[in-house]
């Protein structure tokens, strides 16, 4: 019999993420033994019981345990210490990010852990098959939204003028964010508005021929209301928008922070944000004020003068846990379905099965010849 460890997510108080019991109920047919970190699902108020009724192969396990099993499934990647855990040759499947954590690359080679990335599933093109672009986009949007309401002092009022949202990025995150934006990032915030009779919001989504052009960058960013990066940057010691060009936004000014890629200072030259000066935020402290205490974690030579308030999350779908769960289960199930019933080397790009060419995408070694700059 397969085991699959099931580790609960050590982080955030606000991090409350686990399977739903639906999703081990879809698996109780498999060949396979599954171990759930003791208290799984609590922090959304599921209990034991409900898990055991699933799936009369589920047992409760400490972390250590579940990390011990051939197939490590988590959702967000886990720290060094716990892949230390895993034993030589076994699975993890997690959202590891590959393109901005060469040194998790490293270690998971390091430990022979065949690494399946959830954010690197892919169809044949190339299109991501396990995300949830509303629970980031328009997650993110609402918040940014609800904070321009308090900071932009006219924001009701019917004589104020158009509210611009500018989107660094036209990928999906920046096009779910620009639909999400277009509704306030709400329906009921939307409607309010409506019956208010304000003027509406306007939309720009910048390509890198305008993000690369200073001169034009500054006349967008001076009528800016909310900064959006929704971007994929080939470089990421590069930033897109300096501190000095933070400076032109108006007073009242949210950015809002999508792409979340945190500062790397492990690595040279060091990962910096594609706003330059600006913290990352997290579940527990998504939005971020201009004195805030969390300026001083930003790496030493960044430059954080001219600030606004930066709505920001490092796991943006978490704020709405059994939603995004709900999803992540759907489309992982396939998944994990492979990986219970074939060996490793069945997953290439040549194979038959479309499920099995996505698993390879997934993998370190499709990253490191197809994707590694």
């Amino acid at each position: 019999m397969v085991s699959l460890g099931f580790p609960r997510m050590h982080k955030e108080q606000n991090e409350k993420r686990d399977f739903l019991p639906d999703f081990f109920r879809m698996m109780k047919s498999e060949k396979a033994d599954f171990y759930l970190e003791q208290g799984y699902g609590s922090s959304m108020g599921i209990s034991e019981e409900e898990y055991l009724k699933a799936n009369e192969h589920i047992k409760f396990v400490s972390n250590k345990e579940c990390y011990e099993k051939d197939i490590v499934v988590v959702l967000r990647s886990p720290e060094f210490n716990e892949i230390d855990y895993m034993k030589d040759g076994s699975s993890l499947v997690s959202m590891l990010h590959y393109p901005t954590r060469a040194t998790r690359v490293k270690k998971l080679k390091s430990k022979n852990v065949f690494g399946v990335s959830m954010d690197s599933l892919r169809n044949d093109f190339l299109e991501r098959i396990v995300v949830n672009y509303n629970g980031t986009s328009g997650n993110g949007i609402e918040m940014a939204f609800q904070e321009l309401s308090k900071s932009m002092k006219d924001f009701y009022l019917k004589e104020r003028d158009v509210i611009n949202v500018t989107i660094l990025g036209m990928g999906m995150v920046g096009l779910y964010a620009a639909k999400s934006a277009g509704k306030y990032g709400n329906l009921e915030l939307n409607s309010k508005m409506r019956e208010l009779g304000t003027k509406g919001v306007k939309v720009n989504l910048l390509s890198r021929s305008i993000t690369s052009d200073k001169e034009e960058l500054i006349k967008i960013i001076k009528e800016t209301d909310i900064l959006v990066d929704a971007t994929t940057r080939d470089d990421t010691s590069k930033y897109i928008v300096s501190n000095e060009l933070i400076g032109y936004l108006k007073s009242h000014a949210i950015i809002l922070d999508l792409t979340a890629d945190p500062y790397l200072t492990d690595v040279n030259p060091i990962q910096v944000k594609a706003v330059e000066g600006i913290p990352t935020g997290t579940l527990d402290k998504p939005v971020i004020y201009e004195e805030d205490e969390m300026y001083k974690t930003i790496p030493e030579g960044v430059i954080s003068k001219n600030r606004r308030i930066v709505v920001g999350c490092n796991a943006w779908p978490g704020v709405k846990p059994e939603e995004c769960m709900n999803l992540y289960g759907i489309q992982l199930f396939p998944i994990i379905q492979k990986l219970i019933r074939l060996d490793k080397e069945m997953f290439t790009d040549k194979s038959d099965d479309y499920f099995e060419r996505a698993i390879y995408r997934g993998t370190i070694k499709y990253f490191e010849e197809n994707e590694k700059i």
